[in-house]
């Protein structure tokens, strides 16, 4: 049984549902394992993780008398093949929005990234991953106006097991499809910079040297959102 959302919960959950993300607590786990809240803490760096496993933080920044929270999130994302083809998954937003992504999502606090994710892709498609290999590239993104940050780890399945099924607890996936690679751009066509660029630069061995994608976020709405990468 799940434990009832707290209001600053609810919002973390709107939010993150307005950006293509979802929080998915795992079944079965008491308050706060499964919270998927993020908890006050120090301030550290968005890129501070030990092998294999980013930490949920909270940043904090100060404008003169004022103090916000930075809130930031932990993803983790996965590529799986099928001989040319590759597993997508179908996302039903707030406001009517869809698009389409690789499967994954928040990591659970207490869960290595590979943990959350291997459960996170047999939620979305019902495929039991046995084994990744990666991260094959990541990405950090800064909304200055939203005041959030992302960071994700995308890994590569070496192998799984299983049929696809669907059993998204947050109800946000509503389907899984096998894509031939060379429709990929298409699908993801109008997609926002730090979704479809990272993944297109994998999928035509392109990923920088570094294996990373920063970019920074302007605008407070999905409509608005101007995105420029950094550091290149």
């Amino acid at each position: 049984m799940r434990v009832p959302l707290t209001h600053r919960k609810y919002r973390q959950r709107l939010l993150l549902r307005k950006l293509g993300l979802a929080l998915r607590p795992r079944a079965g786990r008491l308050e706060p394992q499964n919270s998927g809240a993020v908890d006050p803490g120090p301030q550290v760096s968005l890129v501070d993780r030990a092998p294999q496993q980013w930490y949920w933080m909270t940043l904090t920044k100060s404008y003169g008398w004022q103090t916000l929270a930075m809130r930031s999130w932990t993803v983790g994302g996965g590529v799986i093949f099928d001989s040319d083809r590759i597993l997508m998954v179908h996302n039903h937003r707030r406001g009517g929005r869809t698009d389409w992504s690789t499967p994954g999502g928040v990591i659970d606090e207490g869960e290595t990234v590979l943990e959350g994710l291997t459960r996170e892709v047999q939620e979305e498609t019902g495929l039991a991953v046995q084994d990744w290999s990666g991260p094959v590239y990541t990405v950090s993104a800064e909304a200055i106006d939203m005041n959030w940050t992302l960071g994700v780890e995308v890994h590569l399945a070496e192998s799984y097991s299983g049929e696809l099924h669907i059993d998204d607890p947050d109800g946000i996936v509503r389907a899984a499809e096998w894509v031939q690679r060379e429709d990929i751009a298409e699908l993801l066509d109008g997609q926002q910079l730090w979704l479809r660029e990272p993944l297109m630069g994998y999928l035509n061995d392109d990923v920088p040297k570094s294996g990373e994608y920063n970019y920074r976020i302007y605008g407070s709405s999905h409509s608005e959102l101007r995105v420029e990468r950094i550091g290149v």
